[in-house]
């Protein structure tokens, strides 16, 4: 698969390693060593799909020409458009035979694949709730960026993970979300979120740019035990916890899984962007829902002054 990288960011570098040999143009307006400025400049019949890499402002734009022209895509979470921009994507996908794939590489995790086969067991029952933690430190450098300290900041950026992953584990939330803090500790935008969801199961989210060692965790309990992983396998060691429940009370019985290794996401969520473009399909529709729930809590961080 010939693949055109658009956006020569960090995330565009990271794709251009990953995609290797495959890249046959790099598309950035204003860095050095690329091959062209702007998408259209890249010959229709030098590539077959494109990695995606450019702010959340200029990417409809693009998606629009390259499915058009059945290009197949793979572009950087968030994808926040309305329903009918999402569904203009969705009606080019189908008209074109093209794929369109929102880059989501955390559902790739080793321990969050392993969770969701634990969850499908039901081997810890009916799930009551789940608390997600994910902070990084780096409200400097956003601070410093020339386009990303501004709307929904941490929320949009670490919060979309965080939606995604809920979406993946739990299927699509009902309930309304809840915006319980949004602080502006050092940023203009929101550098620190805690937000969630009631219902089944009861979601708590909190994301900050403003942890200085960088820290995921996930602790799941439910009617029959609880499952808890810290850590993403980038910032390893990586530990997958499983503890079956003792009734009516009593220490657990427990397995412990420890992965230390290198990130394996990036490489095995490009495979699956090609076997997509191989066989058909997009997650567009994922997009719908998590837009929807970034535009509820969106509107409360607004109402919340700087």
């Amino acid at each position: 698969m010939r693949i055109a990288v658009i956006g020569l960011g960090v995330q565009g570098r990271k794709r251009r390693t990953i995609a290797g040999n495959d890249v046959v143009a790099v598309v950035d307006p204003v860095a050095a060593g690329v091959d062209y400025q702007l998408v259209e400049d890249v010959p229709l019949e030098s590539y077959e799909a494109a990695c995606v890499c450019v702010p959340d402002q200029e990417k409809f734009a693009i998606l629009r020409h390259l499915l058009a022209h059945g290009k197949h895509a793979l572009v950087e979470k968030p994808l926040l458009g309305s329903p009918a921009q999402i569904g203009e994507l969705l009606e080019l996908c189908g008209a074109q035979r093209a794929t369109c794939y929102t880059a989501y590489n955390h559902r790739f995790e080793p321990h969050i694949a392993r969770l969701k086969e634990v969850l499908a067991s039901g081997s810890l029952g009916q799930i009551y709730f789940a608390k997600f933690f994910y902070g990084n430190g780096t409200a400097r450098d956003v601070r410093n960026s020339p386009w990303r300290d501004k709307e929904l900041g941490v929320f949009s950026d670490l919060g979309s993970h965080m939606l995604d992953m809920a979406h993946f584990l739990f299927g699509p939330h009902a309930e309304a979300g809840e915006l319980w803090s949004a602080d502006r500790f050092e940023n203009k935008a929101p550098d620190h979120v805690l937000f969630g969801y009631r219902g089944k199961p009861v979601l708590e989210m909190e994301a900050t740019l403003l942890s200085w060692r960088n820290t995921f965790r996930l602790d799941l309990f439910g009617e029959l035990g609880s499952a808890h992983i810290n850590c993403l396998c980038k910032w390893g060691p990586s530990t997958l916890t499983v503890r079956e429940r003792i009734l009516p009370s009593g220490r657990p019985r427990e397995s412990v899984e420890v992965l230390e290794q290198p990130d394996p996401t990036w490489q095995v969520e490009y495979d699956h962007f090609l076997e997509l473009c191989r066989t058909g399909g997009t997650n567009l529709e994922n997009d719908i829902w998590i837009h929807e729930k970034i535009r509820e809590i969106g509107q409360l961080i607004e109402q919340v002054s700087p």
